[in-house]
């Protein structure tokens, strides 16, 4: 009786299963294209030992980890010890109070400052404890060296900034070459590939006024190609269209006698830097980028340098900086990068957002012009990944080399990316990421830990010479600090983290 039962449900379960097939089989006929392209299919042992026909079941596809992890602190700051993450805590967060920001600067700027002995050491102490700590190596090359040495253990390397500011004169310009030239012999006694880049300013080597002379007959030839300029050498081209020309209203005078002389010197003093470069430190050079008054100026001497020492096509020795905040910094990138292809040498760039807001407006406002910057910060953010993808996506096409220092975190996650895509190897010497020191260094170790190759922006010199340096971190990032709070919340999470260990005795 029970046996009659089994075998009638059976049959029943047959047929409601045929009828199943019957109503599934036009379906998944229909739909197999989309149903096979989307995802994997198994068929369970099950589906395969029936009498029913075999359904596709989808089994989701295992989404890859992400290139850059900072979910996982401990392992992120695994090389930082708890004091230096209270310390950057400490210093970020204050930071992160505009008012507290105005204050500070204030009072560095005070006249009390300048005329009280007293007042000034306490101020430059307090600097020296706080600020200068944060955001600079050292006082001199040894200090700076430790500071590098340090980096190198925990798998980052590091560009060596002497803070030196605009030169005024000829002396001052050969004081700030040496300065340089000490640096860059500096590197032989650090560990070897420790250092990435050497840098220089060529505002610090080149005498301001003179850049502002050049440039405004630079802006001028653009807008009137039959003028002559009878020192210019041989250079790509430096403005476009778009470049803002408004700085020079009308045709400038020619260089004097004295003005030839200095540029010539000029052009020397980087080549003999150039030279110390490419010689026993094998070193590759990146040159700051300046305001717009002076940069035409500051391009035509690298280009002219680019096109006597970046004949190696493995790598550029030279390296200029777009700053991707100028509405034309993308039409120059291309524009020098073709240039650089048909005069068959390589060409490298360093690419930042820009660090003259406050300036750049406020001086196309009193001319009644527009601002060369672009109208929002995420126009900017969109520039430099476009530029960044342009760059990276030349590294497999020829000849170019490009660091990308951006404290953007999403910046580095779609640059990280786009090189994967491509197959550039994360050891390629050609891509590199830099941050400025105390600044994004979660972004940074997460680089790290992916496998890139990272750098450290780091400053060194006496605090009175760095405070311009710091000034200006302090009034032109006053946005970026405030709002870029990624950092602090990977710190606060590592310290609690470190915290419950301690309390707790586990994760």
């Amino acid at each position: 009786m029970a046996e009659g039962k089994l075998k009638g449900r059976r049959i029943a379960s047959m047929a409601f299963a045929r009828e199943i097939s019957k109503t599934l089989r036009p379906l998944l006929i229909r739909y197999r294209p989309s149903l096979t392209s989307s995802a994997p299919f198994v068929l369970t042992k099950k589906i395969q030992e029936s009498a029913v026909p075999a359904v596709a079941v989808p089994i989701p596809a295992k989404e890859s980890p992400p290139i850059l992890d900072l979910e996982d602190t401990g392992r992120l700051y695994t090389t930082v010890k708890t004091g230096e993450l209270i310390r950057s805590l400490a210093t970020l967060y204050p930071m992160a109070v505009g008012p507290a920001v105005d204050v500070g600067m204030a009072v560095m700027r005070s006249r009390a400052v300048e005329e009280s002995w007293a007042v000034r050491a306490a101020v430059m102490g307090m600097v020296r404890r706080t600020v200068y700590r944060q955001f600079c190596a050292g006082e001199d090359a040894e200090e700076a060296a430790e500071t590098l040495r340090r980096l190198w253990k925990e798998g980052m390397r590091g560009i060596l900034d002497y803070g030196l500011e605009d030169a005024e004169d000829g002396a001052a310009c050969d004081r700030n070459l040496a300065g340089f030239l000490s640096t860059v012999e500096l590197t032989a006694t650090l560990p070897p590939s420790s250092v990435s880049f050497a840098c220089v300013k060529i505002t610090a080597i080149s005498p301001i006024k003179l850049l502002e002379r050049v440039s405004d007959l630079l802006r001028w030839e653009r807008k009137d190609p039959s003028i002559r300029l009878p020192w210019k050498r041989p250079s790509l081209q430096i403005l476009t269209d778009a470049s803002p020309l408004y700085h020079t209203p009308r045709a400038p005078p020619p260089l004097t006698e004295e003005e030839e002389r200095e540029l010539h010197l000029s052009h020397n003093r980087l080549a003999t830097l150039c030279h110390h470069c490419s010689g026993a430190a094998n070193l590759p050079l990146l040159v700051d980028a300046e305001y717009t008054s002076v940069q035409p100026a500051i391009d035509y001497l690298i280009y002219a340098a680019a096109l006597d020492f970046n004949k190696d096509e493995r790598r550029p020795l030279v390296h200029g900086t777009i700053q991707t905040y100028l509405k034309d910094s993308k039409e120059r990138l291309i524009q020098a990068v073709d240039g650089a292809k048909k005069a068959g040498i390589s060409i490298g760039f360093k690419l930042v957002r820009g660090a003259y807001l406050s300036r750049e407006t406020a001086l196309a406002s009193s001319l009644g012009m527009a601002s060369p910057i672009h109208r929002s910060i995420q126009e900017t953010h969109a520039c430099f990944n476009d530029c960044a993808a342009f760059m990276i996506e030349r590294i497999v096409k020829g000849s170019c080399s490009v660091v990308l220092a951006t404290h953007n975190l999403e910046s580095g996650k779609m640059a990280a990316a786009k090189a994967e895509e491509l197959g550039i190897g994360k050891g390629e010497q050609k891509l590199q990421f830099a941050q400025l020191m105390g600044m994004a260094d979660g972004l940074s170790l997460g680089l790290r830990n992916a496998g890139f190759q990272v750098s450290k922006y780091l400053p060194f010199g006496p605090v009175e010479q760095v405070m311009p340096y710091l000034l200006r971190r302090a009034e032109e990032n006053r946005g970026l600090i405030s709002t870029s709070s990624v950092d602090r919340e990977l710190l606060s999470k590592e310290l609690k983290r470190r915290l419950w260990v301690q309390v707790f005795g586990k994760q």
